[in-house]
C-alpha cells in the first residue's frame, strides 16, 4: 500500500475496480456507487494503485488502514545486528543473562553478533562456548556464520527464523 492513500472523495475517477471488506472482488463499479456503499458500510473507500486504469480501490475501516501502515513499516525496516560479548571464563549467572539478552533480540526480529574475547590459548574453549549458546538458542535463532576464529576473538552470528 502506497505511503499516500488517496481515499473517498478525493478519488476522482470516473469509475474503480471495486475490492470488498473481506476481499471479495465486486467489479468495476461507478466511483459515486462505491461511496454510497462505504458510507452504508461505515468505512473508507481506499485507492490502492493509481497505475491502473481502472484504478483498483477497496472497502477497509479506518483501523484497518493504520494497521496496515504500521506493518508496512515494520516490514520496511531492516533487521539491526546486534553484538553481545562473552568471555570463555563466564559463570553460569552471567551465561544465563547473555542467553535471555539474545533470545530477547532473536525474538524482536533483530540478528545477534556473539563475540568471545580471547586471550592466548582460550580458542578451544570459546568455540565450545559459541557451540552450546548456538544449541540454547536454536528454537529462535539460525546460524547465518560458522563460528569465526580471528587473532584476539571467536564469533558467529544468528538471524531469527
Amino acid at each position: 500500500m502506497c505511503e499516500y492513500m488517496i481515499k473517498n472523495e478525493k478519488i476522482k475517477a470516473a469509475e474503480v475496480e471495486l475490492t470488498g471488506i473481506h476481499g471479495e472482488n465486486l467489479g468495476v463499479v461507478p466511483t459515486t456507487e462505491a461511496l454510497e456503499l462505504a458510507r452504508k458500510l461505515k468505512v473508507d473507500l481506499v485507492c490502492t494503485s493509481l497505475f491502473s486504469s481502472p484504478p483498483p480501490c477497496r472497502l477497509i475501516s479506518s483501523g484497518t488502514v493504520k494497521e496496515e501502515r504500521q506493518q508496512a513499516r515494520k516490514k520496511e525496516q531492516p533487521a539491526k545486528l546486534k553484538e553481545i560479548r562473552l568471555t570463555p571464563n563466564i559463570e553460569e549467572h552471567d551465561y544465563d543473562t547473555k542467553r535471555t539478552q539474545a533470545d530477547k533480540l532473536l525474538r524482536a526480529g533483530n540478528s545477534v553478533a556473539l563475540v568471545v574475547r580471547v586471550q592466548g590459548k582460550e580458542g578451544a574453549k570459546a568455540k565450545v562456548l559459541l557451540e552450546e549458546l548456538i544449541q540454547d538458542l536454536k528454537e529462535v535463532g539460525i546460524k547465518k556464520t560458522g563460528i569465526q576464529l580471528s587473532g584476539k576473538q571467536a564469533m558467529v552470528q544468528l538471524d531469527p527464523r
